[in-house]
């Protein structure tokens, strides 16, 4: 693209430099500049772009978007503009042609039931609309692409870019999570969604937000960005979906400017849940719309899933869809990576991998297992490192209300010790007799596939699809899904040669 094309709409305040330059692409990574990139030179938290202009042009950029003219720099176009964080996302909607305006496009916050929600949606959307592209936590799905999450959600330039990409592989739809830190970093500024989803609000992030007001509050701007008119003729008028149960629902709909379809248990709901039984193989409810019942069959388990399907449910109607058509494709469902994710094994043990890292995802999932309790409920969990340290002790007394054993070993310590990290969450037990600290993740899954037996259910929580192990000096690569599988795999072989 020519510079001059891009510019031609931007509220710059000085340019200087030839405009026939042509653009190859964006980059706001000094180590990432190709030759031909526009350099995006902005300030962050910690440190300013404007230092790694010598190194974006070393490496070939030819122009800049910066703050302040350089007159040194002549082999490169410079665009000026005061706050360079805030026109980003325009700059990078514009050279990737507003490719949100072409998709239809759902965006899904919350604390909890992003992830599985997302790949709801986009499990109904393949079904109903066509091809659905995917961004989120664990994995980034463009087309019959797929390529492993760096973040959950990514940076303003490269959302552009895999929106247009999605566009290029003949996507219909996109299906998003959009954190608290995108919303407040602008990190999905100039998408337009046509349907915002909210899941619910507990205790989190409340490292980088100061208050639970405050981390509301950022999740509120997805509801508020939502335009009044649709996109384009064939476009569905846009909604707000939002959990009807959160006492945070009010809060994340203020300034919404859009209708809102309310889910949950409530009775108030207008998409309800009601007659739920739980079963190891699934979940099967009835859901109430508009006074009739539509029985569901779904096979994921836990009442919080149910809570998700709503959510999903809700976003296929809103594109079109009668309930009718929706209710048997939610039979067919993927499992997703790291939720509740069964590990099955040689020993036949009940051996569940979740995600869970707060303590009300701790207790969603707990909750739900003690529903499908025969024996023990044998708990392994850490908490991370440079996090939120007030859930330590509450994810200490969540799993000793719902565990019978329940072993503390290391997440993700990065810059903490593990030592220290464990003395605090052990702080929150009453008991000081439930719980042993293991600090090595694989020792410790061993110790409560050791202690279980085919009646009981292990639950190793915190990292879910997660790879690796983050350490003050080393990352290692970790699987928990792997890892237990492996051990199980031992221990089947040592029992079988203890027989002999």
């Amino acid at each position: 693209m020519k510079l001059k094309k891009l510019i031609k709409d931007l509220p710059l305040k000085q340019f200087k430099g030839s405009k026939e330059v042509e653009i190859t692409g964006i980059c706001a990574n000094s180590k990432l500049v190709a030759p031909g990139n526009l350099f995006i030179a902005k300030k962050g938290k910690s440190e300013d772009g404007a230092q790694y202009i010598p190194e974006a042009v070393e490496a070939g950029a030819s122009a800049i978007l910066t703050d302040i003219y350089d007159p040194s720099l002549k082999t490169v176009a410079q665009l000026i503009y005061p706050d360079v964080g805030a026109i980003e996302g325009l700059v990078s909607a514009s050279y990737y042609q507003f490719p949100s305006k072409d998709l239809f496009m759902v965006g899904i916050t919350g604390t909890n039931g992003k992830t599985t929600t997302t790949f709801l949606v986009k499990h109904l959307l393949d079904k109903l609309r066509g091809p659905c592209g995917l961004i989120g936590t664990i994995e980034y799905i463009i087309g019959q692409h797929r390529y492993q999450a760096t973040r959950t959600t990514p940076d303003v330039t490269s959302n552009h870019k895999m929106l247009r990409e999605m566009l290029n592989q003949g996507c219909q739809s996109a299906a998003m999570e959009v954190t608290s830190h995108a919303l407040d970093q602008g990190r999905v500024e100039n998408i337009e969604f046509d349907v915002a989803v909210f899941t619910n609000l507990t205790l989190d992030h409340l490292d980088y937000h100061a208050t639970m007001e405050e981390y509301g509050a950022a999740k509120n701007k997805l509801f508020r960005s939502l335009k009044k008119e649709p996109k384009k003729a064939n476009f569905p008028k846009k909604l707000a979906i939002v959990n009807c149960d959160s006492p945070w629902t009010s809060k994340m709909v203020e300034g919404c400017l859009v209708p809102i379809l309310t889910y949950g248990f409530d009775v108030k709901a207008d998409l309800r849940a009601v007659e739920v039984a739980l079963t190891p193989a699934g979940t099967e409810f009835q859901i109430v719309y508009r006074g009739k019942k539509f029985p569901c069959v779904f096979p994921l388990i836990g009442r919080f899933n149910v809570y998700n399907c709503l959510a999903a449910t809700a976003v296929a109607m809103a594109q079109g869809t009668p309930l009718e058509e929706i209710i048997p494709l939610l039979a067919s469902v993927p499992s997703v990576i790291g939720r509740l994710q069964p590990v099955f094994n040689p020993m036949q043990l009940k051996v569940y991998i979740d995600f869970a890292h707060s303590d009300d995802a701790l207790a969603n999932v707990l909750e739900c297992l003690k529903e499908l309790k025969q024996g023990k409920i044998i708990t392994v969990f850490g908490c991370g490192g440079d996090r939120d340290r007030s859930k330590r002790p509450k994810m200490a007394r969540i799993a000793e209300e719902f565990s019978d054993r329940v072993i503390v070993t290391s997440d993700n310590p990065r810059n903490e010790e593990p030592e220290q990290i464990a003395k605090e969450v052990v702080a929150g037990f009453q008991d000081r007799t439930c719980y042993q600290v293991e600090l090595d993740r694989r020792l410790a899954i061993r110790k409560a596939l050791e202690q279980a037996t085919p009646q009981d259910i292990v639950l190793i929580a915190g990292k879910g699809h997660e790879t690796y192990q983050i350490f003050s000096h080393k990352k290692i690569e970790f699987d928990d899904a792997k890892v237990t599988a492996q051990l199980c795999e031992e221990l089947h072989q040592e029992r079988l040669g203890a027989s002999v």
